[in-house]
């Protein structure tokens, strides 16, 4: 598996050539995030705990989870499909979503 963000790049879609029209929004964060809906795992020691991707970035993540209160502040988000292992932190916690900066 990657372990590295920067190789978290070639999984993300490319925009770039779609018409105006059917790009979704102006992004000006420093890194753009995509809408994905993508299984991933949360692992934290032995325990893995399902998650979806709501939305991706080279620097970070929105996750969809059905139980927060036993996600740490740190853990390994596991994306099996595209063979990425991403150290994480959280940087916001909402009702059923946290958003994860990637180490």
């Amino acid at each position: 598996m990657l372990s590295s963000v920067g190789n978290l790049r070639p999984h993300l879609p490319n925009f770039a050539g779609l018409p105006a029209g059917n790009r979704q929004m102006v992004e000006t964060r420093v890194a753009p995030r995509y809408r994905v809906a993508k299984p991933a795992i949360i692992e934290v020691g032995g325990a893995k705990i399902p998650c979806s991707i709501f939305d991706l970035s080279v620097t970070g993540a929105a996750l969809d989870v059905s139980d927060l209160v036993h996600i740490p502040a740190n853990f390994t988000l596991v994306v099996k499909e595209d063979g990425l292992r991403l150290h994480c932190h959280v940087v916001w916690r909402r009702p059923f979503r946290i958003g994860v900066a990637f180490d």
